[in-house]
């Protein structure tokens, strides 16, 4: 990975970068169920006020991370859902082991035990970077949701952290 790649807190004014890598993974057909692009309203709605991160290099964003609640009970509070999207033009080049490594630090220093993904299985990149960061595969959920009508399963990762809710 370059030195000159950095993390840094995601602000409402990077919607526009961090849209069009969304857009991108999108494009792929096996990163997210999602078929069009959110408002920045609606997408900063949908995800929690910490632990939102874009991979930079000088003025260009390479990637973003950011965490969803998994719940709204209380009971599920120190639990994250990850998403995790690299440019394509960054993909390869350890972008997407600086976002998690850095959303890991900020989760834990935020209090959250768990952070968990729904990878589908055609999305081999994301879960060799998931079990690369500690993640563990936990199961299948088998023809969860329709993307473009058609099932597709979703493989479960989850990381519990070494050093909150032990």
């Amino acid at each position: 990975m370059p030195k000159d790649i950095n993390t840094r807190k995601m602000e409402a004014s990077d919607w526009d970068a961090v849209s069009k890598i969304y857009t991108e993974g999108i494009a792929t057909g096996f990163a997210t169920f999602e078929t069009s692009i959110p408002t920045y309203e609606a997408w900063d709605a949908a995800h929690m006020q910490t632990c939102r991160l874009v991979a930079v290099t000088g003025n260009t964003i390479l990637g973003w991370a950011a965490l969803s609640p998994v719940s709204s009970r209380c009971v599920y509070g120190g639990i994250g859902e990850v998403s995790v999207y690299v440019s394509s033009n960054a993909r390869g080049k350890g972008v997407g082991k600086l976002l998690m490594q850095t959303l890991i630090q900020e989760s834990e220093a935020e209090g959250l035990w768990t952070i968990q993904s729904g990878i589908f299985p055609e999305n081999e990149g994301s879960i060799e970077l998931h079990k690369k960061m500690g993640f563990r595969y936990i199961g299948k959920r088998e023809r969860v949701g329709k993307l473009d009508g058609v099932w597709k399963d979703n493989l479960l990762f989850e990381r519990r952290s070494e050093t909150v809710g032990t």
